[in-house]
């Protein structure tokens, strides 16, 4: 996935928005308010992605490229590094499980 297709599929999500909240380089995804995915958008070696505490523990065992959330509250984040291992339908399962996580508790 290039961030092209990040992008493209983080906005399909109904009601997304797209932020540069912490600076020009960062770009942010938010549902409601609330964000539930950011990368850099100079680098792309990276992503952030909201994610349940049990199942970030899982994938973080299971996939070597899936961190604890990087600048973010490591129990409730991971950071999954582009590294091409990740095929693109996982990632983007991962980015829908992060918005539902986070709409289902959006304040509008």
């Amino acid at each position: 996935m290039n961030i092209e297709d990040f992008r493209e599929y983080c906005l399909s999500r109904s009601g997304v928005t797209e932020e540069t909240p912490f600076g020009i380089d960062t770009l942010v995804f938010k549902v409601g308010g609330r964000i539930f995915a950011l990368t850099d958008m100079n680098t792309f070696e990276s992503i952030n992605l909201k994610c349940d505490p049990e199942v970030a523990v899982q994938l973080r065992e299971q996939y070597d490229v899936v961190k604890p959330g990087y600048h973010m509250n490591k129990k409730h984040w991971n950071t999954i590094y582009m590294t091409n291992n990740i095929p693109d339908l996982v990632l983007k399962q991962w980015i829908d499980q992060s918005y539902f996580l986070v709409f289902s508790k959006r304040l509008f």
